[in-house]
């Protein structure tokens, strides 16, 4: 689809976006009969990182019946962990079921948004110069989509192919070369198991050494499937019973953090012993803070890949990149071919680099100098009719996104209905509750296991803009229960 002509008339909303946060939302669009609306994607199809990350071993770290959505439940998930290719035609099924694909225009990127304070109207502008005008904006971009390179002098020196892992190079062969891998977050821990045994050598360089706990990844039987099939309340019961497990792990995360040193600690300690004998190694491979402090990640390969011969950890903080290899600071140049980035994401830069103005022309990052902060993770004061998904505040360290996400559109539509009843032309988050919202935040923040130290859910201010300090379910009943009296309403003339 092309983006629709700027004669038209305004549309409902325009969505950025077709990872979970934008298909969802458009399906509750269209279930409520609301047709006129558009999705802007930049990509060729939909998924968003779902679509993008498709290095080897990619695969979610939350069980595939939880990660999707609650009203288009799959008994078909191959496991218990279903790898990337699964959960990205999961999305195309859903897109292809809810007809979804007439509303996308693809190879779309927005470059800015502008808040119309007369008309209250979002004037969307892509990169192509074409506008589009709207009641409602809504972004979905999520808080993982921009991936981030290392600030390394040489960087554009070195001669041979370098790719960050969510731009996997698959016409690469890399049977026989010599790779370096740059970083040990969630990515490089599922790919470096992936690709140890086709290189002649692969060099990680490690920044931060990990806490990793195994992942018992359970094949669901042909019969299991058949029996989720026929009986769907027992794969709902399913689902119900994953959510309570993992939304109890909260109390690890914030009052009761000895649980933590317990059910993460030590099967991490466990497992490093079992796997890796050589104790210098193992001395390397012990991270320096609070367990829980940044991402746990789950994989019952990785730490075993350090045993290999051909697999080499280095810890010594990298100095240059040079054009056939790393030299670290130790004086030590290691020679390689290839130069994989698993450096993550730029995952507090919210929306950028696109520029969203709302009233007066403010502009949203200015308005986030001091760190990103939303009503809900979704609404901020100045940008009437502005929504974000996935915004500030709302990752999870124990639960799954999507509920977040479902819960989120559902406080969107419950915003919609409340202007289409009281005849508004505009809503908009109050400052009062904005603040009030954001100082509970910061004051909850202090009793997790993520305040005290560095990790990349904290910006360049220290502030930590991604996280969620609550059980789900209290997200759930605020969003969806909770009354809307924090919000105004400009009336229709």
């Amino acid at each position: 689809m092309k983006p629709p002509d700027t004669a038209a008339q305004p549309l409902t909303a325009i969505i950025i976006g077709t990872g979970f946060g934008g298909m969802g939302m458009a399906i509750a669009l269209r279930k409520q009969g609301i047709t006129d609306f558009v999705i802007l994607e930049k990509g060729n199809d939909v998924g968003g990182v779902w679509r993008d990350n498709s290095y080897p071993g990619a695969a979610c770290d939350v069980p595939s019946h939880l990660y999707s959505f609650s009203f288009e439940p799959n008994p078909n998930w191959s496991r218990k962990f279903s790898p990337q290719a699964e959960i990205f035609a999961y999305l195309q099924h859903c897109a292809a079921k809810y007809q979804l694909l007439p509303h996308i225009a693809f190879g779309t990127e927005v470059s800015a948004a502008d808040y119309d304070e007369d008309h209250s109207l979002w004037t969307v502008t892509t990169k192509d110069q074409k506008k589009l005008t709207a009641r409602l904006l809504i972004c979905a971009t999520g808080q993982l989509s921009r991936p981030a390179l290392p600030v390394v002098p040489g960087i554009a020196t070195f001669a041979g192919p370098a790719f960050h892992s969510a731009q996997w190079r698959h016409d690469l062969d890399l049977s026989g070369k010599r790779v370096a891998v740059i970083g040990t977050g969630a990515s490089a821990i599922q790919f470096v198991p992936a690709i140890a045994d086709r290189v002649a050598h692969l060099d990680v360089f490690q920044r931060s050494a990990p806490y990793v706990l195994p992942r018992v990844n359970t094949a669901y039987s042909s019969l299991t499937k058949k029996i989720f099939t026929k009986l769907p309340w027992l794969l709902r019961l399913y689902r119900t019973g994953i959510y309570l497990v993992y939304e109890s792990r909260f109390l690890a995360f914030s009052r009761f953090k000895i649980l933590m040193r317990l059910v993460g600690g030590l099967p991490f300690q466990r497992m490093l012993k079992n796997d890796i004998a050589d104790e210098a190694l193992r001395a390397k491979m012990i991270p320096d803070y609070p367990i829980g402090c940044k991402r746990l990640l789950l994989s019952s390969e990785y730490i075993a890949t350090f045993a290999k011969p051909q697999v080499s950890l280095v810890t010594e903080a990298i100095e240059r990149i040079t054009p056939d290899g790393i030299q670290t600071r130790d004086g030590v140049h290691h020679k390689t071919e290839v130069i994989v980035y698993g450096t993550g994401f730029a995952a507090t830069e919210f929306l950028a680099p696109m520029q969203i103005r709302g009233r007066q022309g403010k502009e949203l990052n200015e308005t986030w100098s001091e760190g990103a902060k939303a009503y809900l993770g979704m609404t901020v004061p100045d940008f009437p009719n502005f929504f974000i998904l996935y915004g500030p505040n709302t990752n999870l360290g124990h639960n799954s996104i999507v509920f977040m996400l479902e819960s989120q559109i559902a406080h969107v539509m419950r915003c919609m209905k409340a202007m289409h009843e009281s005849n508004a032309s505009a809503i908009e988050i109050k400052r009062a509750p904005y603040q009030e919202f954001n100082t509970l935040i910061g004051q909850r923040m202090k009793n997790t296991v993520w305040h005290g130290c560095t990790s990349w859910y904290l910006d360049a201010r220290g502030h930590n803009s991604t996280n969620w300090p609550g059980f789900t379910a209290m997200y759930r009943w605020i969003t969806t229960r909770g009354n809307l009296h924090e919000y105004q309403f400009t009336r229709r003339d």
